[in-house]
């Protein structure tokens, strides 16, 4: 390869490299059938979302869809209903997704050890992150029964209760109970997330900081934990992504109730768009979770880059 006076860059035979754009095709061709899926699976049931949330769109009055902007926004932003069912998922969130990192934090790191049934460990671990979020709600619904459930059962029998709870009829144990059945099921995946961190630290450091005479704990705190903050922060948005806006355990399991005690913003936003009919109200709470979660997460990676850590 040579290069000429003006900077490019000649051959052998003093000629420019030819560039093939068959490579470039090919891989275009390949990628359009699923970049065609996704724009039809997510832009446009975005955009029609969107345009709904731009107009007053009520199944009671077939026909009318006035243009109304913004306003579907403003009422929402200024309605109690809104603040308190955020409040709500706020609460669950950071309950469940607290909990869920520290367990799956400590489940990672028995799971990391040299046990000799590490294998069998890790399966048990991972059943609860198999099973699918209606049957978790429907078993833990049960679990919870006023009169049939094994909690009660179990309170009952080690005398730990005088009396079966009505634990999903009680406002101010309603929304605890949703959050064990969450963390019950989630907890597994911030443990594999974990755990899969915790392999990649590098036994060498690890051992040189042993023979320097740091403990556990400190091997911990000033090598282990440093390594994994990037592993757990991609755990902390995610679950904090889809703690924010769950549905389906509460749904099944209390339905928002009772007293509206586990009403997050996406039970709210169901009641709104399917029970009230206001479909354009349901298309702006849409957007308006979309921009908390975004706003959340940013919250979070903000603290956790700003924390020094060890």
């Amino acid at each position: 390869m040579l290069r000429a006076e003006g900077g490019s860059v000649l051959n052998g035979q003093g000629r420019r490299p030819r560039v093939h754009f068959g490579t470039n095709w090919v891989a275009a061709a390949m990628i359009a059938p699923a970049a065609l899926v996704i724009f039809i699976v997510v832009a446009v049931p975005l955009a029609r979302a969107l345009w709904m949330s731009l107009f007053s769109i009520v199944l009671t009055r077939p026909g009318v869809e006035p243009f109304i902007g913004l306003e579907n926004y403003t009422k929402q932003l200024t309605s109690p209903g809104f603040w308190d069912a955020a409040t709500r998922s706020l609460v669950f969130t950071i309950a469940s997704t607290g909990l869920e990192l520290l367990l799956g934090l400590g489940l990672a790191l028995l799971m990391n050890q040299r046990l000799r049934f590490r294998w069998l460990l890790r399966g048990l671990a991972i059943l609860p992150w198999a099973l699918p979020g209606v049957s978790n709600a429907l078993m833990w619904r049960w679990i919870d029964h006023a009169q049939y459930g094994a909690l009660n059962a179990l309170l009952t029998q080690f005398h730990l209760s005088a009396d079966y709870v009505n634990f999903l009829g009680d406002p101010s144990l309603a929304m605890p109970m949703v959050v064990i059945a969450d963390v019950y099921k989630n907890t597994p995946l911030v443990a594999l997330l974990l755990l899969a961190a915790l392999q990649t630290v590098p036994k060498e450091t690890v051992e040189a900081a042993r023979v320097d005479g740091a403990n556990d704990v400190r091997v911990f705190r000033h090598i282990t934990l440093p390594l994994i903050t990037p592993v757990i922060l991609v755990a902390l948005v995610l679950r904090t992504m889809d703690a924010f806006k769950v549905f389906d355990t509460i749904w099944i399991m209390t339905r928002g109730g009772p007293a509206n005690s586990t009403q997050t913003i996406g039970i709210y936003a169901y009641k709104t768009a399917y029970e009230s009919f206001d479909f354009g109200g349901g298309a702006a709470l849409g957007y308006l979770i979309a921009i908390l979660i975004v706003g959340l997460a940013a919250i979070y990676i903000r603290i956790l880059r700003r924390s020094p850590v060890g």
